[in-house]
């Protein structure tokens, strides 16, 4: 089931099960169709739009037939679930994994399969019966072929004839528009001044002495990003992807034309990403070494970038419509745009977003290709990044790369022409300068999908420890330092999770800033100067960072709702908050709606404390600086003591603790599993419900469909050329 929504399920009448497996051998009527799906709603096995579209099919097309419906109840379905499309050879079976059915539904499966026995079994008699009423023609009432002209017809059939896929009408459009528009960008080459670039990269990037021959991907990566308007910048924690992006911002800035100044603008998903990304850029750009004769002015360029923004702000979101003030028509007033945790941007919003770049405007995704992907379908960077690992350079590429850098990419990352276009603008960064322990061994099995190897990263931490691991019985005072980077609980309760969130085993936790919190700014009454209150604020935000309580799921006793009231009564009874009200000191609470005249986006976390004169407040943090809005104003806020793995994504805390819940095999994924380690900077508590749920996950692969990647595929590079034959 989605991870949008849990849906409480019901068992099927005995009645209704015989009638739905009596059905007439001659096959489905539209009607009983319909009450089918239904039905499925009603269990909670599909959303009431999925059944709400096919009845919606059927009302535009009285005729429509059984297959039709079905499909286009799967479709919205999968939509839900984060694909854009849908594989109609998927249909040629019952696709109980498929739409995500738990185990428990029993009486839905089977009803699944009763279904399917009166629908087509292969690959050509779905596409025929997608296609009974064209006709001849190159469109129909509900259905038209992707190169016919839109007509408003909910449903496109594209793909190709060995693959063919079906999309919601908008999610054809944004698919064709975003594969088009990525792979131009890629494919217009640019001229580079290879010795001058030479020349700044080697001024840049401090050769590795130890070791010679290994290959500097960062550098490799600015290089590359020399050559087309488009450059993809993938790379697990701490591999340097910000490092990289300031290093290419100077370089773009050394060899930029005398005339206007360049313009950089900087964004991501979420604040929180938003202002990371912005403080990591500054730190770079001021610490790199750069002669005071060299005529680059670093300091100017930051001044000259702003704060980094959300992409909803970048684009200018406005209320009560999915439209934004930059579009085609009035584009960003940008030359270099650098995006940072891509893997958070879903189709929607690449496609308002490349819509509103100017075409001459340079784009730096950055993003590890291996997290979660947005909650709303499409998964762009994934996508892009599909030969990241293998590299798949053409020998052009390589040959660049030498002149221009220095650097000779070994023989199993170059592949003889044609070579695929946009692998040319894709670099992997390989060497995590931060993940080199405990937690980067994990984060490495569980992406690889070695579930054995995962869990015995767990049993190599917890030995030496005098059995800690497991044991949440007692306080610790052991000091961080001497602590294990990771623990792994299998409580029979969720009381586990609160015992963490008051600081057991010695961790970090959330009564590091509820203590910071009692004490209060230095001074008393009107002796508390504005600068005292602002420093103790920026303290508490700061303590609240440290740890974090990760879930996979809202509902249920192991979801956010329920341990988000748990963890709030835990520290109200241990003495460290006092809830009166809604709006207590102390509360976090995260945006759940974008408001842009507060300067509030979805995601944004605060805490909220008394301002200067006394009032409650929200309080959030970017970098070093501090914003406040009114509680007064905040309307769309939830309690963030605990919060979904999705929603964790642009944040880092010091002290992380990811929630499996029981029976929760149909939600968790690797995905969501290597998001929440990596998270952590220092220390990882996983909390399994019960046994096995770790590897559940590491053996369940998120795969979204998608098309993109089958408009890319015969776009190559041709042999000593920089051009591309398009398809």
């Amino acid at each position: 089931m989605s991870l949008k929504k849990t849906s409480r399920m019901t068992t099927v009448p005995a009645a209704q099960m015989d009638w739905l497996m009596d059905l007439p051998a001659q096959g489905l009527t539209a009607a009983q169709t319909v009450q089918w799906l239904n039905l499925w709603t009603g269990q909670g096995l599909l959303r009431h739009i999925d059944s709400a579209f096919a009845a919606q099919v059927l009302r535009l097309d009285a005729g429509a037939a059984a297959p039709l419906l079905v499909a286009a109840a799967i479709l919205a379905h999968m939509e839900g679930r984060g694909h854009t499309c849908l594989a109609v050879a998927e249909l040629c079976q019952p696709p109980v994994a498929l739409l995500g059915w738990p185990a428990a539904a029993a009486d839905g499966a089977q009803g699944l399969k009763a279904m399917w026995a009166h629908l087509p079994s292969t690959l050509a008699n779905w596409q025929a019966a997608l296609q009974a009423d064209l006709q001849g023609h190159s469109s129909s009432v509900c259905v038209r072929l992707a190169d016919a002209p839109d007509q408003g017809q909910p449903m496109v059939l594209g793909g190709s004839a060995d693959v063919p896929l079906l999309y919601l009408r908008r999610y054809a459009g944004y698919e064709q528009r975003v594969g088009q528009s990525l792979l131009q960008r890629a494919s217009e080459p640019l001229a580079v001044p290879e010795a001058a670039a030479r020349e700044w990269l080697d001024r840049f990037f401090v050769p590795n002495l130890e070791e010679p021959n290994t290959t500097d991907w960062q550098k490799v990566a600015c290089a590359v990003a020399l050559r087309a308007r488009l450059s993809v910048i993938t790379g697990g924690p701490g591999t340097g992807k910000t490092y990289t992006a300031a290093r290419l911002l100077a370089l773009l800035l050394a060899l930029h034309p005398e005339g206007p100044p360049l313009r950089v603008a900087l964004a991501a998903p979420t604040g929180k990403a938003a202002a990371r990304l912005k403080q990591s850029i500054d730190d770079a750009l001021t610490r790199l070494p750069v002669p005071a004769d060299a005529g680059l002015d670093l300091r100017a360029l930051i001044a000259r970038m702003g704060p980094a923004r959300t992409l909803h702000s970048l684009l200018g979101a406005r209320p009560d419509t999915r439209q934004f003030r930059h579009h085609a028509a009035n584009p960003l007033d940008v030359d270099v745009l650098i995006v940072d945790e891509a893997s958070m941007v879903h189709l929607e919003m690449m496609d308002a977003l490349l819509q509103a770049l100017p075409p001459t405007a340079r784009l730096v995704l950055l993003g590890d290709k291996d997290q979660l992907a947005s909650v709303e379908a499409g998964a762009v960077l994934g996508d892009l990044c599909q030969d990241a690992a293998a590299g798949r350079y053409s020998a052009a590429t390589a040959q660049f790369v030498l002149h221009a850098a220095g650097q000779t990419l070994a023989a199993e990352f170059v592949l003889p022409d044609p070579a695929p276009v946009l692998a040319q603008q894709t670099v992997m960064l390989r060497q995590s300068r931060r993940f080199k322990g405990a937690i980067g061994q994990l984060a490495l099995a569980v992406n690889r999908g070695d579930a054995i190897a995962a869990r015995d990263v767990f049993v190599g931490a917890a030995s030496g420890r005098d059995g800690l691991a497991g044991n949440l019985s007692r306080p610790q005072t052991t000091s961080t330092e001497q602590l294990s980077p990771l623990l792994a609980l299998q409580p029979s309760s969720p009381q586990a999770v609160c015992a963490l969130a008051l600081g057991a085993a010695g961790k970090p936790s959330y009564a590091d800033y509820l203590r910071l919190m009692q004490t209060g700014p230095a001074g008393q009454g009107a002796e508390v100067s504005s600068e005292s209150h602002a420093n103790w604020v920026r303290s508490v935000l700061k303590a609240f960072e440290r740890f974090r309580i990760l879930c996979a799921v809202h509902q249920g006793d192991w979801g956010t709702l329920a341990l988000n009231a748990a963890v709030q009564k835990a520290l109200a009874d241990a003495g460290l908050l006092q809830v009166k009200g809604e709006w207590y000191e102390g509360r976090p609470v995260m945006v759940t709606r974008n408001d842009a005249q507060l300067g509030v986006f979805n995601g944004d976390v605060g805490v909220v404390l008394p301002g200067t004169e006394g009032k409650p407040k929200v309080w959030f943090l970017d970098g070093e600086a501090l914003r406040s809005v009114s509680v007064m104003r905040l309307a769309q806020v939830d309690t963030a003591f605990v919060m979904t793995v999705h929603k964790s994504q642009g944040s880092e805390f010091e002290h992380t603790a990811l929630v499996l819940p029981p029976g929760g095999a149909e939600v968790l994924s690797r995905e969501l599993v290597y998001t929440g380690i990596t998270r952590a900077r220092e220390q990882f508590t996983l909390v399994e419900a019960e046994a096995g749920l770790l590897e559940a996950a590491i053996h369940r692969p998120s795969v979204r469909a998608s098309g993109l990647a089958q408009r890319w595929a015969a776009s190559l590079v041709q042999a000593g050329a920089s051009n591309t034959q398009l398809a």
